[in-house]
């Protein structure tokens, strides 16, 4: 009686392992190449591979990928749930209308140069069978795996397309009050003051076009060919100023010549609400790289069913590994930094050898 109920047990065992092995078959792809966990996520491959070679330079982390990032967060972030609660209609979030509707949102203060990676990625959203959404948010999810350092992030496909553009106001601005950024972020999405410290990891790999004209392509950190923790560690710099014009709206003096520091980002650097948690990615790599992860898996789907969407993060390259350390640029140390963290004292890191440098301006595509 024992050996049959043994027996009956390891036949069941048994059919839940076949069930469980064929739940996760991988199914060929038409292009006899790939295959997938979902047939659906094999058209992404020829996406990949596109905007891989014809997009962003071969893989590289350039601006392309860095203006990609942006949009990902333009297109999500314009949506607002007190306006859909008040009977107004409040955005779609992730849905695209920053390009669908480019004659409108492109026009938007928070938006100005933004359609020039707009018209880039248009040829692409063309010929591939691909939603708006779907496209702006694998695009920066397969731009962030060129750089060194970076998570992989995750993508969900099956977002329809924008029926009508996101309001204005709804993407903050280099300019606005910690109070009204923190807001914005709740409001979107209930989104926490840590988890917006989070997706400002995306400045470590970002530049500035437009907040100060006069000079193009301007950092934000010393390293935005890596996605590392610099910009942490540099925001907290004291501004001792640079060759250019900082003092415009939404800019504030950098320690470093040829570096950008947003008036958004210092404050948030240094408000007691934010700066424990600005100050904790500063020395810990894999920490940014999670939280920034979790934070945009939470960006990348504002306004959409998660429930009728497909999980194609299998299509998206996994990163290089991180390229750097935690360092204060040359000429600068602890004695630099403006603590703001008053749990905690700033890390102590090393300083790079060599006389000051100039940080290089972020070449166009």
């Amino acid at each position: 009686m024992a050996f049959k109920t043994l027996a009956s047990f390891v036949s069941v065992l048994a059919a839940l392992q076949v069930a469980s092995g064929a739940l996760t078959r991988r199914v060929a792809c038409p292009d006899g190449v790939n295959t997938a966990t979902n047939a659906a996520c094999c058209q992404l491959f020829a996406v990949r591979d596109d905007i891989q070679k014809n997009l962003f330079d071969n893989g590289e982390c350039g601006e392309d990928v860095h203006e990609s990032l942006r949009l990902t967060f333009h297109d999500a972030i314009g949506f607002s749930r007190s306006a859909e609660a008040n009977g107004t209609f409040g955005g779609g979030g992730a849905d695209g209308s920053i390009s669908i509707f480019a004659s409108i949102e492109t026009n938007f203060h928070a938006s100005l140069g933004i359609d020039e990676i707009v018209g880039e990625q248009a040829p692409f959203i063309a010929r591939h069978n691909l939603t708006v959404g779907d496209f702006i948010q694998f695009a920066g999810a397969v731009g962030v795996s060129n750089c060194p350092g970076a998570p992989r992030l995750q993508f969900l496909l099956g977002r329809p397309n924008a029926t009508q553009p996101a309001p204005d106001k709804t993407i903050p601005e280099p300019f606005d009050t910690v109070d009204s950024i923190l807001a914005r972020f709740l409001d979107a999405a209930d989104f926490s003051p840590a988890e917006v410290v989070a997706l400002l990891a995306s400045h470590t790999i970002a530049a500035a076009d437009e907040v100060d004209p006069t000079i193009p392509g301007t950092p934000f950190d010393s390293t935005p060919e890596l996605f590392d923790t610099q910009f942490f560690i540099e925001t907290q710099l004291r501004g001792t100023g640079f060759p250019g014009t900082a003092g415009n709206q939404g800019e504030v003096l950098s320690p470093l010549p040829g570096e950008m520091r947003l008036q958004s980002d210092s404050e948030l650097a240094r408000d007691s609400r934010t700066a424990c948690e600005w100050q904790s990615m500063v020395n810990n790599q894999s920490k940014m790289m999670t939280a920034f992860a979790a934070a945009m898996a939470k960006l990348a789907v504002i306004g959409q069913d998660v429930s009728q969407l497909i999980d194609c993060s299998e299509v998206i390259p996994m990163p290089p590994p991180p390229a750097s350390a935690a360092h204060f640029p040359a000429g600068l140390s602890n004695a630099d930094v403006e603590q703001a963290c008053a749990e905690t004292p700033f890390p102590t890191l090393q300083t790079d050898p060599g006389p000051e440098t100039s940080v290089a301006p972020v070449p166009p595509s």
